[in-house]
C-alpha cells in the first residue's frame, strides 16, 4: 500500500473540505491539525480550492493535503503542482486514475460496484472510496462488497458522522473514513476555526475512545498484595479474583503481588483503535516503549507502555 495511504489509516478520519475563499485555507489546516486531524481533501468543487491546496502544503508541510472531486486530468496536474498528496475521485473514470497510476500518484476512487473494484485492481489499486456510503447500504454494503476481494480496503464517504463512523472503523477493510461534520462550509465562511477545532477534537476523541480500564497497585510481596486486596473487598463488597502476578478486585483496580512497572504502579488506558492511538500520542510528542509492546496473532499490536510515567504511575494502552 501507498505511504501516504498508510498514513491516512493512522489517522482514520479525513475531513473533506469545501473550500469557497482561499484566505481560509490556513486558519482551517491550523485547527485541523491542533484538533489531532493532520489531513485534509480539498474538493475541486470551487475555484479556490488550488490556491487553498497550496497554501495549506506551503504553511504545514507535515500535514497531508489531498485534492477530492477531481474530474480530469488536467485537474490531476493542478492540484499536485499546487502541492496535493493524494488525488480522490467521484467515481471510477479509468482516464484519470491510470493517469495518477502511471505517475505514481496515490489515487482512490470511487468504486459502488464490483465492476468497478475489479477496474482498479487491474490497475495495481489496493484502497478504493466508496461513496455515497450511507445512500449505498453503509458498512453492511461495504462487507458484502469486501467478501471477493480480499486485498482491498475501502475509503467511505458521504453521511458518514460522529454517530456512526466508529461502525465503520471497526471493520477491518476500512482503510479510512472521509467526513464533513467538523468542517461544515457554514462553519469555515463564518470564520469559525474554533469551533472547527473543538469539532475535530471532538472527533478524535470519539474514534479513539480513551478511557480508564484498570489502576494497578504496587505491593512489596503477595501478603502485602492480598491484605490491600481484602481492604477493597471488605470495605466495598468488591469481588476478588487471583491472578498470577496481581489480584484484581472489580476489573477496575488491580492490586500486584510485586513491586511493577512504575514507582507506585500502572494505570490502564483502553483504545478503541491501537494503531490510530499511537499514531495520535506520537505525533503530541509522546514517548512510546516499543520493547514493551505486544502484539496478535496477526502481528497487530495491541499493548505498550508510554515511557514517561504519570504522577509516579507507568501509563500503558490496551485493547481490552
Amino acid at each position: 500500500m501507498n505511504d501516504i495511504l498508510v498514513e491516512l489509516s493512522k489517522i482514520g478520519i479525513v475531513p473533506v473540505v469545501k473550500i469557497d475563499d482561499a484566505k481560509d485555507a490556513v486558519p482551517l489546516a491550523d485547527a485541523l491539525i491542533k484538533g489531532g486531524l493532520p489531513c485534509a481533501e480539498v474538493t475541486f468543487r470551487t475555484a479556490a480550492a488550488e490556491e487553498a491546496i497550496s497554501r495549506m502544503s506551503k504553511e504545514f508541510p507535515e500535514m497531508l493535503v489531498g485534492a477530492g472531486t477531481v474530474l480530469t486530468t488536467e485537474q490531476v496536474d493542478r492540484a499536485v503542482n499546487a502541492g496535493a498528496k493524494f488525488i480522490v475521485t467521484p467515481g471510477f473514470n479509468a482516464k484519470v486514475v491510470k493517469y495518477c497510476v502511471d505517475k505514481n500518484i496515490p489515487v482512490t476512487p470511487g468504486c459502488p460496484t464490483t465492476s468497478d473494484i475489479e477496474a482498479a485492481i487491474e490497475l495495481g489499486l489496493d484502497v478504493v472510496k466508496f461513496f455515497p456510503a450511507e445512500n449505498l447500504g453503509g458498512i453492511s454494503m461495504i462487507k458484502a462488497l469486501a467478501a471477493p476481494y480480499v486485498g482491498i480496503k475501502f475509503m467511505p464517504t458521504g453521511g458518514i458522522n460522529a454517530n456512526n463512523i466508529n461502525s465503520y472503523l471497526d471493520c477491518d477493510k476500512i482503510l479510512a473514513c472521509g467526513g464533513s461534520w467538523m468542517v461544515k462550509d457554514t462553519l469555515i465562511n463564518a470564520g469559525k476555526f474554533d469551533e472547527i477545532e473543538a469539532l475535530t477534537k471532538e472527533a478524535v476523541t470519539n474514534m479513539l475512545g480513551f478511557k480508564l480500564a484498570h489502576l494497578a497497585i504496587n505491593c512489596e510481596d503477595e501478603k502485602q498484595a492480598k491484605a490491600v486486596a481484602d481492604m477493597f473487598t471488605n470495605a466495598f463488597n468488591f469481588a476478588q479474583n487471583e491472578i498470577p502476578v496481581s489480584y484484581f478486585c472489580t476489573s477496575a483496580i488491580e492490586v500486584m503481588k510485586n513491586n511493577g512497572r512504575g514507582t507506585m504502579g500502572h494505570i490502564a488506558i483502553k483504545t478503541n483503535y491501537m494503531d490510530k492511538a499511537v499514531a495520535y500520542l506520537e505525533r503530541k510528542g509522546v514517548d512510546l516503549d516499543y520493547d514493551s509492546a505486544r502484539y496478535d496473532e496477526k502481528g497487530k499490536m495491541t499493548f505498550i507502555y508510554l515511557k514517561e510515567e504519570f504522577g509516579g504511575f507507568a501509563v500503558h494502552l490496551c485493547l481490552e
